[in-house]
Parts: structure tokens; C-alpha cells; sequence
């Protein structure tokens, strides 16, 4: 049963899994734009979120600055954590959540898939 469950489990190994969304998540970040299919753009909605949020504490909190680059840098990669803590858009500074939206493309003309 998925009772209580939390996440998705995308098919993967939970190894596999933290490193294909470590990717999506750098990817996002430095592209701001991906396409991927719907379950893990829903799985990576969240982590973005939470991800912005610490960027945005790491812009404006000196005390905190440290800690909250070591944190980002354990989840992205150096070039993706010195984007979401150097520019954190001005769009996300007055909003907790929601940072990012999904939109559903259409079927692919080859084979529909």
C-alpha cells in the first residue's frame, strides 16, 4: 500500500533516483527551462521550491550565508549553486511556493508517445 508514502519512485533505484533528480535539478536551474515527462516534473516541483527558498535565505542572511551554500551544494552542482544563490529572480522574493510551473506539451508526432 502507498499509504503515507511520500515521493515517487520513477523506476529507479533510490541511488539512481537521487542523481537523476540532482541532474534535472541543475539542469533546471542553469536552463531554467526542461522537458521532461509529467511524474518527474511533478517530483522536481517541490525540491525547487525548497531549493529557491534557500536561496533566497543565503542572499539576504549574512549569519546564515554558509551554511545554506554547503546545503545547496550537497544537493546541486557548483555552477547551479552559485546561480540560485547569486541571482535569486525578484519574481520568487515575494512567494514562499509556486516558484514553478508545469506545462503539459502534446503528444509527439513520430509515434505518439
Amino acid at each position: 500500500m502507498q499509504h503515507r508514502n511520500k515521493g515517487r519512485i520513477l523506476s529507479r533505484t533510490r541511488d539512481e533516483r537521487h542523481a537523476l533528480l540532482k541532474t534535472l535539478l541543475g539542469s533546471l536551474i542553469m536552463r531554467e527551462r526542461i522537458t521532461t515527462t509529467l511524474a518527474k516534473a511533478k517530483e522536481i516541483k517541490n525540491h525547487i521550491d525548497q531549493l529557491v527558498n534557500k536561496g533566497k535565505v543565503a542572499k539576504t542572511d549574512d549569519k546564515r550565508r554558509v551554511a545554506m551554500l554547503r546545503l545547496l551544494r550537497s544537493r546541486l552542482s557548483l555552477e547551479a549553486t552559485m546561480k540560485i544563490a547569486g541571482k535569486v529572480d525578484e519574481r520568487a522574493m515575494g512567494r514562499t511556493s509556486g516558484c514553478t510551473g508545469v506545462v503539459k506539451l502534446d503528444r509527439r508526432k513520430g509515434d505518439g508517445a
